[in-house]
């Protein structure tokens, strides 16, 4: 009896010396991580991962796997479940938003150059053109009504309440109107189209490029916060993930740079990079 109790314990010791062995491995093999899947709406910033952040993260040794969405919604809810790795087409007050009402984890990367919100117009060919009365199509929802209310007021046209939220800025916050606008919300997906058919339209980046629209063609474009600026997002458990610094390293290296200032003109560059 007592050499099948010591066989039995020895059989389970080395069952426990196994599974620990086991997970190890598995931990070492997670933070060696070298196949990595990217999520991105399809335009410019799937374009942005597959010409400015895919090759760096080659060169360093990454087989990067890039998809493709035509929603906001899947690359979010894709990378919770741990169908991606990390995503690229949401700016910070969105993210948040987001992570809390669907009860997800999320948290970003870094901060990429994004595509600015901009005045454009057919009928003018300059701020200083524009006619008293003018009409200007805006965003239907609160969050890109109030960056097309700021950039108004960047371009002088109009000044608003200095104590009001600029998150959350709307007509009632217009203290002096300038040039008489009238103001129509759209949704935002149409305001590519107003152009044809109103004097003015604030048409946030990502619907201009998809409406094959130059953004320097734009009598003014967006200053715009960071909290707009898209970022890399990925599930706040892999923040400490090899892959996850090696995709900052990435955005933050002179290629990734030179690859924005040859193809995404007009982009504008969050603080970080201003500031280098």
């Amino acid at each position: 009896m007592k050499k099948l109790g010591l066989l039995f314990m020895l059989v389970l010791t080395l069952g426990i010396l196994a599974a620990c062995g086991s997970e190890d491995s598995s931990s070492e093999a997670s933070s060696d991580k070298k196949e990595v899947t990217i999520g991105a709406t399809s335009g410019p910033y799937s374009d942005m991962v597959s010409k400015a952040i895919k090759p760096v993260l080659e060169d360093k040794g990454y087989t990067v796997k890039v998809v493709e969405f035509s929603d906001y919604i899947q690359p979010n809810l894709a990378l919770s479940k741990g169908d991606l790795d990390a995503n690229l087409f949401q700016h910070k007050v969105y993210m948040e938003n987001f992570a809390k009402e669907h009860n997800i984890e999320l948290s970003e990367v870094v901060v990429v150059p994004t595509a600015p919100m901009g005045i454009y117009s057919k009928k003018f060919a300059s701020l200083e053109e524009i006619e008293d009365g003018a009409a200007i199509a805006i965003p239907n929802d609160p969050t890109n009504a109030a960056r097309a209310f700021l950039i108004l007021e960047d371009a002088g046209i109009i000044t608003l309440n200095p104590d009001a939220d600029p998150l959350t800025v709307s007509e009632k916050d217009v203290e002096n109107n300038v040039k008489n606008l009238k103001f129509k919300p759209i949704e935002a997906a149409q305001l590519p189209r107003a152009v044809d058919s109103v004097d003015l339209s604030a048409v946030p980046g990502n619907f201009a490029l998809a409406a094959k629209m130059d953004l320097l063609d734009a009598l003014q474009l967006e200053k715009m916060p960071d909290q707009y600026r898209n970022r890399v997002v990925i599930d706040t458990k892999n923040e400490d993930a090899q892959f996850a610094k090696d995709l900052k390293e990435a955005v933050e290296s002179a290629e990734f740079e030179k690859v924005i200032d040859e193809q995404f003109k007009g982009f504008g560059k969050p603080e970080w990079m201003e500031n280098q």
